[in-house]
């Protein structure tokens, strides 16, 4: 077998096999049994003292929301104050200035939406002390709010009769203390060992082969990587992001890393099964997801691998597949896995420039981000799939002439239109938004352009780039097809947006059906009740979601990667 291959094959198993206990794990810190990381407990009460916390309180999912919009408002406000005031702080050994405001505003709210979007580069835009204290600080956090907000669901789900979904707050800590902060330590030690830097020095200065003299940035990478990774946040911290040679030094570290980003959202599907007690529900959903997985990774794999067409008319080699964009000490296979593992969740980061990927790999990159339902983000991930099996519920229901069913609660009118409501937002920003900037980018250019202009490549590219921004920006992802110059008012303040649009009202919509849900009178299942964790249903889920997506973006795909697929 290909060296490259067995090294896709042996991280894709790696993640499966590791997921499966981790989800037992989870389902048990959210569920409050005895579980590895009870040494935390002291930390926790700890924390909840001081933050004037009564985590034994019931929350209803009005309450809930309301903790959950709250926090991420006051961190807002954090971390807008300290990336306009940075230049002035500690911490800033390189001299680095303050972001614009309208830059701060994108900075701080990509952050905030575990999209980790980056219109600067890490080592000028930002200083130690708000790669730390922003950056870090937020990526623990909207983590643990995605994976919050799913605990509360899997609280109402497993609930027969209840008005009340757990506490938001209890849940949060939970997160941090007993998820994320251990595994990050491990994989941050991985790190350090691999040679990533961890330290507080400036610019170090090395002699080049050339004979001259270049400065390199350095700083405490190793302690927010893994954060990036395992909370599918995905911010780089150097600009090129996993592709720089101190954020990710050697092949190990890029199997790490790439494992990091799938293996939580993954065992968040198990924890599902295991919270819920209906481990064949979880194993239903988990093969559509890890299906459509795989299937990408098929694709851009042979396509990555097999080179460009145009060079082969060229008669030069490519034995080591469409190398542009990639780092060599990588290999194109392991930047196609890496491409489809950052775009099935929220992640984002690359180890590769998407931009340089061929025109199908960068269909399956947005595709995924579009759907949007693959894994996703820590918890909300399966919080999108959620939308859809109520969708499914509904019109299978409908099929086959009963009132629907999901888990013994009817699923009506009100649920109905909160969860079309919440799978329309989706594409409706991204085309709108791709749709403003095409027709300026051809009326008024000088409307949305910064200095040296913002489109590098006009045609069925250009449109590829200005539609994978606004898709990465409302699939909270963060990556991007970077020959677009996005660090201008228009750009900044319009992703802004979408971000904001794009991960709240579906957290809302999604905790507002489970609550809703959940005060319905149970109604034990019958001889006639239809099966969610059949098959059947698994395809009948995948052919609603692929439908949905089909209808929304397949013309835009013409016009764009597909129109330059055929033109190669």
């Amino acid at each position: 077998m290909n060296t490259e291959i067995a090294g896709i094959v042996l991280q894709i198993v790696l993640m499966i096999v590791i997921a499966y206990p981790l989800g037992k794990y989870i389902a048990k810190v959210y569920k409050g049994e005895k579980n590895l990381m009870d040494f935390m407990t002291p930390v926790e009460k700890w924390i909840y003292k001081l933050s004037g916390i009564n985590p034994n309180e019931e929350m209803n999912w009005k309450q809930f929301l309301k903790a959950l919009l709250t926090l991420n408002l006051f961190w807002f406000i954090w971390g807008m104050v300290l990336l306009v005031s940075q230049g002035w702080l500690p911490l800033n050994p390189d001299g680095n200035g303050p972001q614009s405001p309208d830059q701060a505003f994108n900075t701080c709210i990509s952050f905030m939406v575990n999209c980790n979007l980056q219109h600067y580069s890490g080592e000028s835009g930002l200083t130690y002390l708000t790669q730390l204290f922003v950056i870090m600080l937020f990526q623990f956090i909207t983590a643990a709010t995605g994976m919050a907000a799913m605990a509360g669901i899997m609280k109402a789900m497993a609930a027969k009769t209840t008005k009340t979904i757990g506490n938001f707050w209890y849940f949060l800590v939970r997160s941090c203390t007993r998820i994320l902060l251990p595994l990050s330590l491990i994989v941050g030690f991985i790190l350090i060992t691999e040679g990533v830097p961890m330290g507080f020095d400036g610019k170090m200065t090395v002699p080049t082969l050339e004979g001259t003299e270049q400065t390199v940035s350095q700083g405490p990478a190793a302690a927010i990587i893994p954060i990036k990774q395992l909370g599918t946040n995905g911010g780089g911290y150097f600009g090129v992001n996993s592709s720089h040679p101190l954020e990710n030094p050697t092949y190990l570290t890029n199997m790490v890393e790439c494992w990091s980003i799938l293996v939580i959202p993954m065992a968040m599907i198990f924890a599902l099964g295991f919270y819920l007690k209906k481990r064949k529900l979880a194993f239903t959903i988990f093969g559509v997801m890890l299906f459509a997985y795989l299937v990408g990774v098929g694709i851009n794999t042979y396509q990555e691998m097999n080179g460009n067409p145009r060079i082969d008319a060229m008669g030069i080699s490519q034995n080591g597949g469409a190398m542009e964009g990639k780092e060599i000490r990588l290999g194109s296979g392991a930047t196609a896995l890496w491409s489809v593992t950052t775009t099935v969740t929220s992640n984002g980061s690359v180890n590769g420039m998407h931009d340089s990927t061929m025109p199908l790999s960068g269909m399956i990159e947005m595709l995924n981000m579009q759907i949007n339902t693959w894994f996703g983000g820590v918890g909300v991930g399966w919080m999108n799939y959620y939308t859809f099996i109520i969708i499914a519920v509904f019109i299978s229901g409908l099929m086959v002439g009963r009132t629907p069913e999901f888990l013994g609660k009817k699923v009506e009118a009100k649920e109905m239109k909160i969860a079309t409501i919440v799978a329309l937002l989706h594409p409706f920003v991204i085309l709108t938004g791709t749709a403003l900037s095409s027709y300026l980018f051809v009326h008024a250019p000088q409307f949305v352009a910064g200095e040296g202009g913002w489109l590098n490549n006009p045609g069925f590219h250009g449109l590829s780039e200005m539609l994978y921004e606004y898709t990465s920006s409302a699939a909270n992802n963060g990556s991007g097809f970077e020959g677009l110059g996005d660090n201008t008012f228009f750009w900044n303040f319009t992703c802004g947006i979408v971000l904001i649009l794009s991960r709240f009202i579906p957290i809302i919509g999604q905790v507002a059906i489970a609550g809703l849900l959940a005060e319905k009178k149970y109604i034990p299942e019958s001889a006639g009740t239809l099966k969610t964790d059949t098959l059947t249903f698994g395809v009948m889920t995948f052919a609603v979601i692929f439908i949905v997506a089909a209808l929304s973006f397949f013309p835009v795909h013409a016009l764009s990667t597909i129109a330059e697929h055929f033109s190669l």
